[in-house]
């Protein structure tokens, strides 16, 4: 099959042009039409919603996986009409484009959706309710792809870090090096899901084919919290001789460490639908991580 992979450069775009390639011939986008390795690729800014559906007409895929966003949580509550662009109106035209070839979707939304006062994992169907402007504007874009007449699958994940790009695990791993103690958040709870994962399972479903379309939970399995994430990294860190010295990981409260935008306090969500749906197997967020971190050896994923 012939796919387009709208950015290639973020977390979870950079394990997709691994993961796709089996599958057929992939055209991958950046927003300024580099890559990270050096490589040229096409450019598309999903901040120009106006330029989307002429680049996917162009490209004439079959598949459209669409891994770029505005994730920039606290920033996008003083850039509303960015984030809004990026994660609502260019995901629209992507699925009207779709729409009018007969290509099939493949789009990321997120926790941020729910307001993380749930006391179960929350299923595909439960009430949305966005804390913030990045939220609402990851919201505004599933309901604009679920009312586009496009196939599509629209896979809602949490907590992504991987080897590449801005995330906890590298976050954690730096300031190792750094301090001889690290307070992280222990009251907000979900489950770390590395960018290879959601990569991988997205490969698995379009290699199987997509004859359905909808809204599906990806992340890995079990719970914990910032807190207990940031010990299980310096534990495994340190075992695979990442670090000198393992720092003392303190607990504290959301209120002790402010931000700008809301966060979900609870951020489980049930993959059962998924699981069921597509016949996968997902793995706990601990062994998950242990597949994750490099060794002195080399890297594991």
């Amino acid at each position: 099959m012939r796919l387009l992979l709208i950015g290639g450069n973020g977390q979870v775009g950079h394990e997709l042009r691994r993961a796709l390639l089996p599958l057929g011939e992939v055209v991958v986008t950046s927003r300024d039409g580099r890559l990270s390795d050096g490589g040229l690729c096409d450019s598309l800014d999903l901040g120009q919603p106006d330029t989307v559906g002429a680049l996917v007409e162009r490209i004439a895929p079959d598949v459209v996986v669409n891994a770029a966003a505005y994730t920039a949580v606290d920033r996008a509550e003083d850039e509303p009409g960015l984030a809004h662009r990026v994660n609502a109106e260019s995901p629209a035209r992507i699925a009207e484009a779709c729409a009018r070839m007969g290509a099939s979707l493949v789009h990321y939304s997120t926790d941020y959706v729910f307001d993380g006062q749930g006391l179960r994992p929350y299923r595909e169907d439960d009430p949305t309710a966005p804390l913030g402007v990045y939220g609402a504007s990851k919201l505004a874009g599933e309901e604009a792809i679920g009312g586009s007449g496009a196939q599509h699958v629209i896979l809602r994940t949490a907590w992504v870090y991987g080897l590449h790009g801005s995330n906890f695990l590298r976050t954690m791993l730096r300031l190792a090096g750094e301090r001889d103690e690290l307070r992280v958040v222990a009251d907000q709870i979900g489950s770390p899901t590395p960018a290879w994962l959601i990569a991988d399972v997205t490969a698995a479903l379009l290699w199987g084919g997509i004859d359905t379309s909808g809204v599906f939970h990806l992340v890995a399995g079990g719970q914990t919290s910032w807190h207990g994430f940031a010990e299980a990294i310096m534990h495994d860190a340190g075992k695979a001789g990442l670090l000198t010295r393992e720092p003392r990981v303190l607990p504290i409260t959301t209120s002790e460490f402010p931000t700008r935008a809301a966060r979900p306090a609870y951020s489980v969500l049930d993959t059962a639908r998924l699981v069921e749906q597509f016949q996968l197997e997902l793995p706990d967020w601990r062994s998950a991580l242990a597949a994750t971190l490099p060794t002195t050896a080399g890297c594991t994923r």
